[in-house]
């Protein structure tokens, strides 16, 4: 056998070692490490930060999700209503509507939606805020503004036969600040005040 096949074969090997030991590595060792440490330090969140009640997962605190009628685009005024969707929350189909502020198509729509949500919430068009006619940018946020929030106790409370100020209570409870101070802007989890609202209400 010559000097150029032996050098040839030699690499080959080389190579097929290398291969094989950054295989075990990186594609088992390293996902395996990464994997234990967020279930043992994050367990939560690395499982989707699933939200239970009584042992069942009702969803996720990070995917918004619809609390229409069954089956229906009909909201149910039971409940405190998300932002619109244009993925109908599918965490798969993410994404906004990619129309410009003055798009006719947008101005249309956010002026009826506009309307049917005062109409809905019983309060003046200037009291809609303006994450109530439009989605997030991802299409799934699961968070509301207080304002927002604030217009639907009336009628949350009304609906499950709760005061005004035990709803507004719930709305406080479930409103996270700003990050760090200063980032972002209030939000409440609308998952996480339903299943207050539910709570209390059965009690």
């Amino acid at each position: 056998m010559n000097n150029s096949v032996t050098s040839t074969l030699r690499v080959a090997w080389a190579s097929l070692r290398i291969l094989l030991v950054l295989t075990v590595v990186c594609g088992v060792i390293y996902p395996l490490v990464v994997t234990g440490i967020a279930q043992g330090l994050f367990h939560g969140k690395a499982n989707g930060s699933e939200v239970k009640v009584d042992g069942t997962v009702v969803g996720s605190e990070l995917i918004g999700q619809s609390w229409n009628f069954k089956g229906t685009k009909t909201p149910d005024p039971t409940w405190f209503q998300g932002r619109p969707s244009n993925s109908g929350y599918d965490p798969l189909a993410t994404g906004s509507s990619q129309l410009g502020a003055n798009d006719p198509t947008l101005v249309k729509s956010v002026t009826a939606a506009k309307k049917q949500v005062a109409e809905f919430n019983g309060v003046p068009e200037s009291e809609v805020p303006k994450d109530a006619v439009t989605g997030s940018a991802s299409a799934i946020d699961p968070g509301i503004s207080p304002a927002y929030a604030e217009i639907q106790v009336k009628r949350v409370a009304e609906r499950n036969r709760l005061t005004v100020a035990q709803v507004e209570k719930l709305v406080q409870d479930n409103t996270t600040g700003r990050t760090v101070g200063f980032l972002g802007e209030p939000s409440v989890n609308v998952l996480e005040l339903n299943i207050a609202v539910k709570e209390l209400a059965t009690q």
